[in-house]
């Protein structure tokens, strides 16, 4: 595989745009604040597309990298609420 390869759905970035090919995610980490390159999460995302582009592989981990990467920190979504009402059952002894 190499760096052209491209996301088999792109990678949507906070400010609209998005990431098509490893090249494209790889040169955006590049561009991050060095501070932000050395959290977990950017360096977990950096080893997998470096794996994807060096070793091969599928480009779906790489994307997930970028992903989880990208949502870091945010708050997760809250479950949508129940549109019926619990069923409440008694107990008869």
């Amino acid at each position: 595989m190499s760096w052209s390869a491209a996301f088999d759905e792109p990678v949507a970035l906070p400010d609209g745009r998005t990431l098509l090919t490893l090249l494209d995610a790889g040169e955006y980490i590049a561009a991050l604040p060095k501070t932000t390159q050395q959290r977990p999460e950017w360096q977990a995302a950096t080893e997998a597309i470096l794996l994807v582009a060096e070793r091969g592989g599928d480009t779906m981990l790489a994307r997930i990298g970028m992903l989880r990467a990208l949502n870091a920190g945010k708050p997760s979504a809250d479950p949508a609420p129940r549109r019926k009402r619990a069923k409440s059952y008694r107990v008869i002894s």
